[in-house]
């Protein structure tokens, strides 16, 4: 699988509302000015409710600003046609979500298939794949089993192969630990940080564990929907 080329993803001025019915719209997002370069290794803290996730969101082409701007490699993402995000959502970006979203019907294994298969890719080329993507994420025995059947730990380890199948430019990662035990976290960690070495992935990770963060290069701090601080250093 030849890996997507990292992008250049530039946001000015972007503010996220949303409409509670009656009420006074929700501002999620006030303001961000933020550019990430090809290969950056990006964490993002902050309370619950500060905006993180919706930031999340937006990068990944899940939903767009309310207003403001946001290129991806210099184009303005507002002019593309959903069906152009679909195509870069599954081609371009790897997310790894804190609820999973594995399919009950479908065994690991499938699950970490299923980018590939809408890809096109051969059957063999995608069951060769998925188990060296299981292997690396210590799921190899357990490829045959369906999620009721996995814990927590293991469902989000299935979540962070599946996230790798399609050798994603950008990876985005929603407490990608959340679930895991101390040493597990430390193997999708260093996983993540191999993505980035070796593939050259733009990872963007939002935590609420220090020590996770810690593995990022740079690191930015946001409260009630604005980033407070942006920092670099391991």
């Amino acid at each position: 699988m030849n890996p997507v080329e990292p992008p250049r993803l530039e946001l000015t001025g972007v503010t996220k509302s949303y409409d509670r019915d009656m009420d006074q719209p929700i501002s999620a997002l006030r303001g961000i000015d933020l550019t990430i370069g090809p290969g950056e290794f990006v964490s993002i803290e902050g309370p619950s409710g500060c905006g993180k996730t919706t930031l999340l969101n937006l990068l990944g082409l899940l939903d767009g600003p309310s207003s403001g701007t946001f290129r991806w490699n210099g184009e303005d993402v507002a002019r593309w046609r959903e069906r152009d995000r679909a195509r870069r959502r599954l081609t371009a970006i790897g997310f790894i979500f804190q609820r999973f979203y594995l399919l009950p019907t479908l065994s690991a294994e499938e699950n970490v298939e299923l980018p590939m298969r809408a890809l096109g890719l051969p059957r063999p080329e995608r069951k060769a794949r998925a188990a060296e993507l299981l292997t690396r994420v210590g799921l190899r025995d357990r490829r045959r089993s369906f999620p009721h059947q996995l814990s927590g730990g293991e469902e989000q380890r299935v979540a962070v192969a599946r996230a790798l199948a399609n050798g994603a430019g950008l990876l985005l990662a929603d407490e990608p630990t959340g679930e895991l035990d101390s040493v597990n976290t430390e193997g999708i960690l260093e996983l993540l940080v191999e993505t980035q070495k070796e593939l050259g992935a733009t990872v963007v990770l939002v935590t609420h564990n220090p020590r996770v963060a810690g593995r990022a290069r740079r690191h930015l701090a946001m409260t009630d929907g604005l980033i407070t601080s942006d920092r670099n250093g391991a």
